[in-house]
C-alpha cells in the first residue's frame, strides 16, 4: 500500500484505450461511490484498464472498474470490489452519450481518474471507434518517428 494520500491531482491513467481506440470526443464526469471506495481509490487501489461505459435504463454506469479494499480496513467495511458505478453527468450529457453509443462501433471508455481542484474525484470519458490493426501499426510507427526525431534534434 503507498504511504502517500492523493488529494488532488491524477490517480489513474488507461493509457491502452488511446491505442485501442481512435478517441474522437471526451467528456468529465463525476462518480457515485461510497466513503470506503473514496478512501481506496486516495490510496491509489483503482484500476481503470479494462473499464468501459454501459447503458442502464436511462442511467450510465462505469463498469469493469476495479477499486480494491484497504487492508487495513475493518471487517464490516465491504464493497464489491467490480460493482458498475453509477455516472453523475447532467441529462443533456446522458442524451447525448446514449445517441454516440448507439452509432455502430461507438464505444465510451474511461480515460483518466483525478481529483480536481475542489477534491472531487472525476473521471474523463471518451468516446471512441475501434482501431483496426492497420490503424494501430501507424500509431505505432508515428510513435517511433517522434521518438527518432526528437532524438535526431537532441544530437545536433
Amino acid at each position: 500500500m503507498p504511504r502517500q494520500i492523493i488529494k488532488s491531482g491524477q490517480v489513474s491513467e488507461n493509457r491502452k484505450a488511446r491505442f485501442t481506440y481512435s478517441i474522437e470526443d471526451t467528456i468529465e464526469a463525476g462518480i457515485s461511490l461510497t466513503g470506503a471506495e473514496i478512501k481506496s481509490i486516495r490510496y491509489g487501489l483503482v484500476t481503470i484498464v479494462d473499464g468501459f461505459v454501459q447503458r442502464r435504463g436511462d442511467d450510465l454506469y462505469l463498469a469493469g472498474v476495479e477499486i480494491q479494499r484497504l487492508p487495513t480496513a475493518a471487517r464490516y467495511v465491504n464493497f464489491d470490489e467490480r460493482r458498475p458505478r453509477q455516472l453523475l453527468l447532467h441529462r443533456a450529457q446522458i442524451n447525448r452519450m446514449i445517441g454516440k453509443l448507439q452509432e455502430k462501433g461507438a464505444t465510451i471508455v474511461p480515460l483518466k481518474l483525478y481529483f480536481n481542484n475542489r477534491g472531487r474525484l472525476k473521471v474523463l470519458l471518451g468516446i471512441g471507434y475501434g482501431k483496426n490493426q492497420v490503424d494501430k501499426r501507424e500509431t505505432i510507427k508515428q510513435r517511433e518517428w517522434n521518438r527518432n526525431k526528437a532524438r535526431i534534434l537532441k544530437g545536433e
